[in-house]
Parts: structure tokens; sequence; C-alpha cells
């Protein structure tokens, strides 16, 4: 068995971010690791991940009696929980030695406008885990300060540790998708609800009777979906709408490569990986001013400072001026440069380091 594990239960959501974490954690930690000829770090998956990690070798496929016994535990040192809403594994009874290492994304439900009640039953699952382990990643400065703030984290070690870009099997960029946008358009992707506040980009299609907007990712919440079909009707842009349900990595990169712009309005972020994988791309980026959004654009981006239509017109023309006066792409570029899964990688390897 392996000294550190991490557990990948959320890879049962394909085509999320929270899903590249763990690959690309799992897969950059064992390259170095095999570089210095070390034992690998095993990755406890769903049963459709056996293969997912270069030797299946590397995976502990999860099995239901695992609730009853956990073999697999026998010599773990380190257990890497990856998420704040999730779960974590080896309870203390049964293995008091084990050290637990806990990835917190983010606070979002504070941020989201949800009910009271709701913001206190997620703060209090995050702080149980907390309480479990023994050391703690952020994936950004804004979500330490969120921490920080309304959690107990007692003396326990605090990392930052930012993600890196997702760069897996992304194909050519020549393929078309099936639904070709003919006109220019600017892009978005990631859950369509509503903390992502797609539907505040409409008048922007009102404004510029030119351009059309894609939006790719899981149709999350049927109501919000709905609210944005019915505003976009009564704006008269239902045409030159297009939300797509998720798509292959060939059609992410055909729109990434094609759009004239990428625009994530998001209220909440931890990270916002949508963000960086855009930015290999070098197109304009527009987003909001809130959470951890201004950390990871920094000076690449354009920010929304508020959702009124004038302000995001004036805010978009602006922006796209002085992204083609400027030349800014090579700047978008490099920023996204900063974001690379080898430094993260070796970065979380010294943290698993620490606690064996």
């Amino acid at each position: 068995m392996s000294s550190i594990i991490l557990d990948c239960d959320l890879m049962n959501h394909p085509n999320s971010g929270l899903y590249h974490y763990c690959l690309n954690i799992g897969l950059r930690v064992n390259q170095q690791l095999e570089r210095e000829r070390k034992e690998p770090m095993k990755m406890y998956v769903p049963k459709a991940e056996k293969f997912s990690f270069a030797k299946p070798s590397h995976t502990i496929v999860e099995k239901s009696w695992h609730k009853f016994f956990k073999p697999f535990m026998i010599g773990c040192k380190v257990w890497h929980a990856p998420f704040q809403s999730g779960r974590i594994v080896p309870d203390k009874k049964s293995y008091p030695d084990v050290k637990v290492l806990l990835t917190i994304h983010d606070l979002n439900p504070l941020h989201e406008g949800k009910p009271l009640e709701e913001q206190k039953k997620s703060i209090a699952h995050t702080q149980s885990l907390i309480d479990r382990s023994d050391a703690i990643v952020c994936i950004s400065e804004f979500t330490k300060a969120d921490v920080l703030q309304n959690c107990n984290t007692g003396n326990k070690p605090l990392y930052v540790i930012h993600n890196g870009i997702h760069r897996v099997n992304i194909p050519s960029q020549t393929k078309s998708p099936e639904r070709k946008i003919e006109r220019p358009f600017i892009f978005g992707m990631g859950y369509v609800n509503t903390k992502k506040n797609y539907h505040v980009l409409l008048p922007l299609l009102k404004h510029n009777p030119g351009i059309e907007m894609v939006i790719a990712g899981r149709l999350d919440e049927p109501d919000y979906i709905e609210t944005i079909h019915k505003t976009a009707a009564k704006m008269g842009v239902s045409e030159r709408l297009h939300l797509t349900g998720p798509v292959s990595e060939d059609d992410k990169a055909w729109y990434l490569s094609n759009c004239m712009a990428f625009v994530h309005p998001s209220l909440a972020e931890g990270f916002g990986a949508p963000v960086v994988e855009a930015m290999l791309f070098g197109k304009p980026l527009f987003l909001s001013n809130l959470t951890s959004l201004p950390e990871i654009g920094g000076d690449a981006a354009f920010y929304f400072n508020g959702f009124d239509d004038e302000h995001m017109q004036a805010v978009f023309k602006d922006g796209m001026q002085r992204f083609h006066n400027e030349n800014m792409s090579s700047i978008v570029i490099n920023r996204g440069k900063f974001f690379d899964w080898e430094k993260s990688a070796a970065q979380y390897l010294k943290v698993y380091q620490s606690l064996l």
C-alpha cells in the first residue's frame, strides 16, 4: 500500500474543474515521485477512473464494503481530502495515526446569497473536516482569508497553493463543433447556475447586435435556465444565445480558439479554473470583480464592478479596444503560465512530506 493517498471521489463528476483538479494532482505528484524514485502516491477512485492515472497500480478502486473494512489504509500515513464540502474517509478512532490534509477550494455559500441556515450548515460541515485535519491547503489567498474569518483553524498549518492550468488532452484546435457559430461570439464555460451569473451578460447581446454568445457547461438549475431563456426572449436576443450543455475537449478548444472574448461574471469563486484555462488562448478576459477573480486575473483581465447594463457595455467596449490597441494577448498567455500544475504538485509534495 501507499503512505500517501488522495481521495478522488470528486472524479464522479467528469468534465468538472474538481475532476481535473484530482487528475492533475495525482498525475503530477507521481511524476515527481517517480523522478525521485520514491514510492508513488495512490488515488482512491470511482470504478470508472481505475485507468486514469498512467498505471492501474496507482489507483485503489472504491468498493461498497469499504465502509466496514479499509485494507488500503494499512501503511497509510497521509490522507488527502480534496474538498471542503466532501468527506474524510479514515475515522480518527480506527486510524488515529493517519494525518489528514484538507484542501479548501471556497466558502462560496457565504457569497451566493444563500439562506442563512444553508450558510451555517455548509460552514459547520467544513469546520468538522477542519477539526479532523492536521493541515489545510487553500487554493487562493482570498479563500485563505475567508477561512480565517469564518472558521476556527486553531494552530494547524495553513498553506496557499494555486491550481494549475488544465492541459490534459487538449486536442487539435482545427476541428469545428457540430454547433458551429458563424458570427463573432463571446464564450463562457462552467456550470450554468445562479452563482455563475450568466444572465447579466444578455444586455451585451442587445447592445451588440452583430455578436452571439456561447455558454458551455452543465445546465445545473432548470429554473435558472428557464429565466435566462425568458429574459433573452424578452430582449429579442434568443437566436444569438447558445447554452450548449457539456462539450467535448475538441469543441471547447474550438470555442476558446475562435471566440472574440471569454466572459466569467461569477458571484463567487475560490479560484476560477475556467478563467485560467482560457488564458492559454490569449483572448480578452471579462470577469466579475468578486471573491478570488481579481487575484487570478490580475492585470490581464477586465472587470465588471457591477452588473448594470451601461457599466457592463462600457467595460466590454473599452476592454476590447484596449486589448487590441495594446496587443494584450501575450500578457494574458503569460499570466496563465503563472498557474502551473508542476509547480503546484511540488508544493503539495512538500506539504505531504511535512506530515510523514
